[in-house]
């Protein structure tokens, strides 16, 4: 592990006891055993060292989960439109859910309305999801999986919800409330049944 991953993590950590904006550059050179002018050597603010962390830990992430470089033509074969929605679904999920990414998006969640390097962050993450989502509808309609009009507001859709769905079992997990588990399910289901191309069967490509 090299420095600048050092200051990444310690930063994570501090983040996440203490939130965010309580975390000083001051506080992090001092939690890393090394003098102030070294942490700038690497990073010239806290606001740059947030930016790092997060390509930092959602790259980790997804080489942790052999999720890099998706071919959604391969994908896709061999799987019906709901088996390839759901599992673009899980693998996002899982990205997102690793232990060092949930934390960091746990302190960027609750401070993205406050924060603005949060706010950025947040809103590359959703651009990320909807065109990785517009990526996935363009294969299903290449291999006639999906039938809708406008692909690209069908994907922004599709994403768009699901994010919503998972913000909000986010709040039910962190409120102590019960947490509907077959929402995002069902609503991949209702979405193939209503969009589902001629070739919406296993193994025909």
């Amino acid at each position: 592990m090299n420095r600048k991953e050092e200051i990444i993590l310690v930063t994570l950590e501090l983040a996440a006891a203490n939130g965010l904006s309580n975390v000083s550059m001051a506080q992090i050179a001092e939690k890393m055993g090394i003098r102030k002018p070294s942490l700038y050597n690497h990073f010239k603010a806290k606001e740059e060292i947030i930016a790092a962390m997060y390509q930092y830990l959602r790259e980790k992430s997804k080489e942790q989960l052999s999720l890099a470089d998706i071919d959604y033509g391969e994908f896709i074969k061999g799987k019906s439109m709901e088996e390839a929605l759901t599992q673009s679904v899980a693998n996002y999920r899982n990205i997102n859910t690793e232990n060092r990414m949930f934390s960091f998006y746990k302190v960027i969640y609750s401070e993205r309305s406050v924060n603005p390097t949060a706010a950025k962050i947040m809103a590359e993450e959703t651009r990320k999801m909807i065109l990785a989502t517009k990526n996935l509808f363009y294969a299903l309609q290449v291999h006639k999986k999906i039938h809708v009009k406008d692909i690209d507001m069908a994907a922004t859709s599709f994403a768009m919800t699901v994010h919503a769905m998972m913000d909000y079992q986010l709040d039910c997990l962190c409120s102590g409330e019960p947490v509907g588990q077959d929402m995002i399910q069902n609503y991949i289901k209702w979405f193939c049944n209503q969009h589902g191309g001629m070739n919406d069967e296993k193994n025909i490509d």
